[in-house]
């Protein structure tokens, strides 16, 4: 059992100021993998004054050494595979084989490509009549969630450190241990005393304590809109910035001329991908009237081909929820969804056959589904798809945006011009067409409840930027 109750903070790992501990719980097993610590305010309050003083010296840190800072994190990162792919399998859930593919590689990517970036970045530009200088915020409060433990850190431990700014980070205390690993890469790769610091915890203890301290200059955080709006208020008291990447129940919009086993296909797959707990899932199927009834039918053929079951074991693509509270949430979706009036064409209710221990859900689909009940419209976070029909494109179109979210949007089909005006049309943050190949260097954040600014490449770079302009600069 991992036992790890110190905080890391200023260059050390140090106990924390409280005795209180939090228990992480295997979900597949239910067993517990260990412990961290319930880190108190005043551990806040020593990471941040660590932060704080940092921040001169990193700030003035040249670009040529933060590239080289970077490439060095990403070769420490590359080093403790192992041990990262195994513990999100543990504390997460993960099919084994997605810890790698997916989890690992994606928590990698985002400090190579921070550090390509920076090749070309512009911090500053002449103008006719003023000298344009973009300088690092300060001190960066991230607080990241337990879905995707390495990607949602890394994103924006990647773009902070590329901006210059030095930072405290609260990681989700059912996927903590991600995280500490992560801060032993850190410390490995040479970041400097100071530059980043980890506070282990609650979210009501630390991340108010975080939100809410006035020598952090921006908030970045990932998470539930509920939270997301308390976190808003908390920074609105103290006038500071705040990167917000929150809820989605994306639309998924399939054209008459699909292939219509390949779409059936891709929806399961979106669904079934980390379980359901992606906050860009595409859960709300947009299928022709006509094509209705063989959507479902190719759908009930290939739902085999996800297997729930044993994370260790490779044949597996999906694995359990991540805590009982979030197996619970989903079952009380599914019932809802029953209670008003929608049909489980698959899964439903409970476990899957031959499973008793566990956070299992079934991979389960409704049809007869309005776009106005729950199931449509609240995020679920879990193996649960809706399927909605359509009678022509642009009805299609305004179900994708009768949502109060807009983190991403999917088309699938084989018409051009069809395909380019559903991406142009969906109001949401980053479109994919058919099963097209994610781009790390392109924003990634959302329009309306789904949240505010952009991370990934340079556009995560800039949210932790502020732009001076300097008027009569002597060039």
């Amino acid at each position: 059992m991992l036992n790890h109750t110190k905080q890391y903070i200023n260059g050390e790992w140090v106990n924390s100021t409280g005795t209180d501990t939090i228990e992480v719980i295997n979900p597949a097993t239910e067993e517990v993998v260990g412990k961290i610590s319930s880190g108190t305010e005043e551990d806040v309050n020593r990471a941040v004054q660590a932060a704080k003083e940092a921040f001169p010296a990193f700030s003035k840190m040249s670009v040529d050494d933060r590239i080289k800072l970077l490439e060095a994190i990403a070769e420490e990162y590359e080093k403790r595979k192992d041990d990262l792919v195994n513990i999100m399998t543990a504390e997460l859930g993960a099919p084994i084989t997605k810890s790698e593919e997916i989890h690992y590689k994606m928590g990698l990517s985002h400090f190579k490509q921070a550090a390509e970036q920076l090749k070309t970045f512009k911090f500053t530009e002449e103008r006719e009549k003023s000298y344009i200088q973009k300088e690092p915020i300060g001190v960066a409060g991230l607080i990241t969630p337990w879905n995707f433990p390495t990607n949602q850190i890394s994103t924006k431990l990647a773009s902070a450190l590329a901006a210059g700014c030095t930072m405290v980070v609260k990681p989700a205390s059912q996927t903590p241990f991600a995280a500490v690993i992560l801060a032993e890469i850190l410390d490995k790769a040479g970041v400097p005393k100071g530059v980043f610091n980890l506070v282990n915890g609650s979210g009501s203890t630390v991340g108010e304590a975080i939100s809410s301290h006035p020598d952090v200059d921006i908030v970045s955080f990932t998470g539930s809109g509920e939270v997301g709006s308390g976190l808003m208020k908390n920074a609105a008291e103290g006038i500071k910035n705040i990167s917000l990447e929150l809820g989605g129940k994306s639309p998924f919009v399939i054209l008459e001329d699909a292939d219509v086993k390949e779409a059936a296909k891709t929806a399961l797959a979106q669904i079934a991908m980390n379980t359901g707990q992606v906050c860009s899932a595409a859960t709300r199927m947009i299928v022709p009237e006509e094509m209705h009834d063989k959507f479902i039918e190719a759908m009930k053929e290939l739902v085999t081909e996800f297997p729930v079951g044993d994370p260790q074991d490779k044949n597996t693509f999906m694995g359990p929820q991540v805590s009982k509270d979030q197996w619970e949430t989903v079952q009380s979706y599914i019932k809802k969804g029953e209670e008003e009036g929608a049909k489980i064409v698959i899964g439903g209710l409970g476990r899957p056959d031959g499973i008793d221990k566990g956070f299992f859900s079934q991979i389960t689909v409704f049809t007869n589904v309005k776009n106005d009940m729950t199931i449509a419209q609240e995020e679920i976070f879990g193996p649960v798809m809706s399927v909605i029909t359509y009678k022509d494109l642009d009805e299609a179109i305004d179900i994708a945006n009768d949502t109060i979210y807009g983190l991403a949007g999917y088309v699938f089909g084989n018409d051009k011009e069809e395909l380019k005006k559903v991406a142009l049309s969906i109001r949401a943050g980053q479109i994919r067409i058919n099963n097209s190949e994610t781009d790390r260097s392109a924003p990634f954040g959302g329009f309306k409840h789904s949240g505010i600014g952009r991370e990934w490449g340079d556009y995560g770079i800039e949210e932790f930027l502020e732009p001076k302009a300097i008027m009569g600069m002597p060039l």
